[in-house]
């Protein structure tokens, strides 16, 4: 069935977004015969959060994707919220005649029940077209934890058994099982350690090379934050790293130390892709680019929610210290066109050649070297006489920034309008910025993505401007290339 694309200024063009109505977290990430599987929270009868289903959507580049009908659907155990899929390659589960297919584990949220959450699987023969609820729903099921929910499944080859992490309140628990059916409690990670300014939400699991060495490995724990109302920042998402030995996880050194995978406030319980082959190699990840403190009033009209641009994860050691470093996916290089590429120290040449752009959706790769006397230095996006976002770096802070407080609407709500900042150090020789600008969001990768903020912005669709600024001196050096997506 053909679905109708609502389409209104803010409509992202390189994003995902649902073609009507709510969405939120991405789920069930899966890869398989060729296609990227994203399914999503999906309420289908509104632009609010309500009884959420879970939408879906493919992709064979990560960039273009193709909406397709409603996967699951809320049924007599409740609705259908986050969790994961997997291809079940060796047919542990007995669903497929001793050949691959895929499994979708998932939460029943049911609030009329004493036990409202619960874990429930469904499986699908014709590459995720339709779905089967297994007969023996729910899977697994807790008389301890009131949140219980977001199930994060994956292989762990070393034991040859499945690994559930899954969000229990203000913890993670572990579960393996040998076929996604029958499950055995591991253990439970949390307590004493990260933040815990809200309930934990969204988990994901998965080892990492460090610099590219496949012979030193972490496990990456990703915890999503929920949205409470004396947290300015509202919903979040820390990190962990450490060691998985198949029913423990054991974190490093540095977890003892909060780290926050994104400083803006519109990235939130993202998860990564499953069953990326091995010849590719790669983490990927997406987020949902909002933020429950606003979400369900951000001013679009006919649709509601969108992602953030998929990112490759790595682990690498920068400065001393072993950092989650994200990019985006090469695949965004086949969508942009060069704009203008040059270089230069005067401030003023540079605007002369940006006076006269009109951008709504673009990127900029930028490399700086500044000097003595240099303040604050970046770009103003999305401009007119009365809007612009501004995104840069701070010499005086040390803090890479986006300040969207003149980005356009901003009165939907109180905690919108602001600046967010991240604490950067800055390199000796140089320092480099990668803005992507869509309709309604920016996202900056500092230092080759050692830094990610992700801030929702609603201009006017005739702030198209573009400028240059550097505050304490004239001039910069500079290299700039501007691409259009």
């Amino acid at each position: 069935m053909l679905q109708t694309i609502k389409v209104d200024k803010y409509r992202p063009k390189f994003h995902f977004s649902p073609a009507s109505e709510w969405m939120n977290d991405p789920n069930g990430l899966v890869y398989f015969d060729g296609e990227y599987h994203l399914f999503y929270q999906h309420h289908p009868y509104g632009t609010d959060f309500g009884p959420i289903h879970w939408g879906h959507a493919v992709s064979r580049d990560l960039m273009t994707w193709e909406h397709l009908p409603i996967a699951l659907a809320p049924d007599e155990k409740g609705m259908i919220f986050s969790g994961s899929a997997v291809v079940d390659w060796n047919d542990t589960t007995g669903f497929f005649g001793g050949k691959p297919g895929l499994v979708a584990i998932f939460t029943h949220h049911n609030p009329g029940l004493t036990r409202k959450e619960s874990q429930s699987i469904a499986y699908s023969k014709d590459c995720g077209r339709t779905w089967i609820k297994y007969r023996g729903n729910p899977v697994v099921t807790s008389d301890t934890y009131h949140d219980f929910r977001d199930p994060k499944v994956f292989w762990h080859e070393e034991t040859k058994r499945w690994v559930m992490v899954l969000a229990c309140g203000q913890t993670v628990c572990l579960y393996y099982s040998p076929n996604l059916i029958e499950w055995t409690f591991g253990s439970e990670f949390g307590e004493g350690i990260g933040s815990h300014d809200a309930v934990w939400e969204c988990p994901d699991l998965f080892a990492l090379s460090l610099d590219g060495d496949r012979t030193q490995r972490k496990w990456v724990l990703l915890v999503s934050i929920g949205n409470e109302p004396h947290i300015k920042e509202g919903s979040r998402t820390q990190y962990f790293t450490g060691h998985l030995d198949g029913r423990t996880f054991i974190p490093d050194e540095a977890s003892q130390t909060v780290r926050w995978l994104d400083h803006g406030r519109d990235n939130y319980a993202g998860v990564s892709w499953s069953d990326i082959p091995e010849e590719d190699g790669r983490r990927i990840y997406i987020g949902w680019m909002s933020n429950w403190k606003y979400a369900n009033t951000t001013p679009t009209e006919g649709w509601r929610g969108a992602m953030t641009i998929p990112r490759e994860l790595t682990l690498e050691s920068r400065n001393g210290e072993t950092v989650l470093i994200q990019r985006p996916v090469r695949e965004l290089e086949k969508i942009r066109t060069l704009l203008i590429e040059t270089e230069g120290e005067a401030v003023n040449e540079l605007n002369l050649v940006l006076k006269d752009q009109q951008l709504e959706t673009y990127e900029i790769v930028v490399e700086f070297k500044p000097g003595e006397g240099i303040d604050s230095f970046g770009f103003k996006l999305r401009t007119s006489e009365q809007e612009e976002t501004v995104a840069g770096y701070s010499v005086k802070d040390s803090a890479v920034f986006v300040d969207r407080t003149r980005s356009g609407t901003v009165d939907f709500h109180e905690h919108f309008s602001g600046k967010h900042q991240a604490i950067m150090p800055p390199d000796q020789q140089s320092l480099q910025l990668r803005l992507l600008v869509d309709r309604s969001s920016v996202e900056v990768f500092a230092n080759d993505g050692l830094v990610v903020i992700t801030d929702l912005i609603y201009p006017s669709s005739s702030a198209l401007g573009l400028s240059f600024f550097c505050n304490g001196k004239n001039e910069i050096p500079y290299q700039v290339r501007i691409y259009k997506l």
